[in-house]
């Protein structure tokens, strides 16, 4: 079967890519599609990251082990389209370029058949260009934040009364 995606990157303009790829394929050849259909070169650090409804990001699968080895990692080159993305759970973030924080919403369009004759992947269709640079994210603080009255967690000016000695260390 061939999966039928829509990456949109997360910007205000419209700028995004159909593309069709093999269920079978890893999450690694579908960050180099996405990575060339966009003109990236690819060599940045990238991850996926499986998302519900909401696009809540949740469980992530890297490009490269980065982890101190205790807790296990998902990678690209391990895990398949089919193991991660169906019908009941169609959306992934991407994020490409950890200090720029290229992010795209990809979702699964279409489970199509096989056309004889085609080359896959494929990209389907092109829309708009990418900017010069990532757009900004607003981060939003959590909720037990915004509802202490709007104050910061800690004035600037209390920083001299925590009681640190000059040569702590």
């Amino acid at each position: 079967m061939i999966y039928r995606f829509r990456i949109i990157l997360d910007t205000e303009e419209d700028v995004f890519r159909d593309i069709e790829i093999e269920q079978e394929a890893t999450l690694e050849q579908f960050h180099n599609v996405i990575t060339q259909s966009f003109g990236f070169d690819g060599t940045e650090m990238a991850s996926f990251y499986i998302s519900d409804d909401q696009w809540n990001q949740g469980e992530e699968i890297s490009l490269f082990d980065m982890s101190d080895g205790n807790q296990p990692v998902r990678l690209m080159n391990e895990t398949t389209l089919i193991d991660i993305v169906h019908e009941a759970s169609p959306k992934l973030i991407y994020i490409y370029d950890f200090l720029s924080m290229w992010t795209f919403l990809v979702e699964l369009a279409e489970i199509a058949e096989y056309e004889s004759g085609m080359e896959y992947p494929n990209v389907m269709f092109v829309h708009g260009q990418l900017p010069d640079q990532a757009p900004d994210k607003e981060f939003k603080a959590d909720q037990s934040d915004e509802e202490s009255d709007g104050e910061s967690f800690m004035d600037l000016d209390e920083y001299d009364d925590l009681g640190f000695d000059e040569n702590w260390n």
